[in-house]
């Protein structure tokens, strides 16, 4: 019996002790990837206002995660949006993508809510590129994780699980953008 005691008040202690180091932690994760694309701000921002243009460069839209992709009636600039369903390491995985914002001077920002996921915003800010010959794009994903220690412990992996995501989808975004 005493050492079920001291095994349940370990529990409690170790689990309050995570709870109160977890507060330390930061409450939003922020990922974000830039890159310069060799080719005029128009055509870049063509590419990232434009959402059936998505499944070819961004990752979460590729066919091997979206299968199926239902798109709304508009498909460009703020309140574009579309769902997405498919398999994911044998898991259902569906979301939502929906442009907030929209401008060529700035760029595009989005909401995404993916399952099993806490809803993010995303951005491609824009602008002239310091040589003014190409662009600079800035991929920026923000979550707000809450006060739970495995969501804020899930932000510190944050990085290391969206940011090759992203490099990817920026090499293939600066690929097609720079074909001639």
């Amino acid at each position: 019996m005493r050492f079920i005691k001291l095994l349940l008040l370990s529990a409690i202690v170790f689990g309050t002790m995570i709870f109160l180091i977890s507060l330390l932690f930061p409450s939003r994760a922020i990922v974000e990837r830039s890159g310069v694309i060799d080719a005029p701000i128009e055509k870049v921002y063509a590419q990232i206002n434009n959402l059936s243009t998505w499944p070819e460069w961004n990752p979460w839209a590729a066919p091997d995660v979206a299968q199926k992709i239902t798109f709304a009636d508009k498909k460009e600039g703020k309140g574009a949006s579309y769902t997405w369903s498919g398999m994911q390491r044998e898991k259902p995985v569906s979301g939502t993508v929906i442009i907030t914002e929209s401008s060529p001077a700035k760029g595009v920002y989005y909401n995404l809510d993916f399952s099993r996921m806490k809803p993010m915003t995303g951005a491609f800010e824009i602008k002239p590129s310091a040589d003014g010959k190409g662009t600079a794009i800035q991929w920026r994903l923000e979550t707000k994780l809450g006060m739970l220690p495995w969501w804020k412990l899930r932000g510190f992996l944050a990085d290391k699980l969206t940011g090759p995501q992203l490099e990817t989808g920026l090499t293939k975004l600066r690929n097609l953008c720079e074909q001639k």
